[in-house]
């Protein structure tokens, strides 16, 4: 997660947690970025290009708390696992922390949201009762 102004080192140690325990749950790369979004959505496209060999399968969250700006970015393989509805539950849900102040809150509500829904399915052995 790339640091932004007005980040702590206790928020970023958070941030990274919270992607960790969405990568375990669900398999997909999650990224979360918080700074400065100069063009909205191309800069979090570019952003998601720039994960090395890995985009296909990353959801990428920017945020830019200056601008109130907030854009969710999937790959190719990651759409397949979540979808725009999804990803708006996502949006609508840190958007709401945000606004109470919940900068950690709101990207713990999102990420956690969108690696539920992409949860690889239990696995059951249908030789058993």
């Amino acid at each position: 997660m790339p640091a932004g102004e007005g980040v702590t080192a206790r928020q970023r140690q958070a941030i990274e947690e919270i992607v960790s325990a969405a990568e375990n749950l669900c398999g997909l790369s999650f990224k979360v970025y918080v700074g400065q979004l100069s063009d909205g959505r191309a800069s979090a496209e570019a952003l998601l290009q720039a994960s090395a060999g890995e985009s296909t399968r990353t959801v990428l969250t920017a945020i830019d708390p200056t601008s109130r700006t907030l854009e969710i970015v999937t790959g190719s393989h990651a759409s397949t696992s979540i979808d725009d509805r999804t990803c708006a539950l996502a949006a609508l849900a840190m958007t709401s922390s945000f606004q109470a102040g919940e900068l950690i809150g709101g990207i713990r509500n999102g990420v956690n949201l969108m690696a539920e829904h992409a949860r690889r399915p239990e696995r059951r052995h249908l030789d058993t009762i």
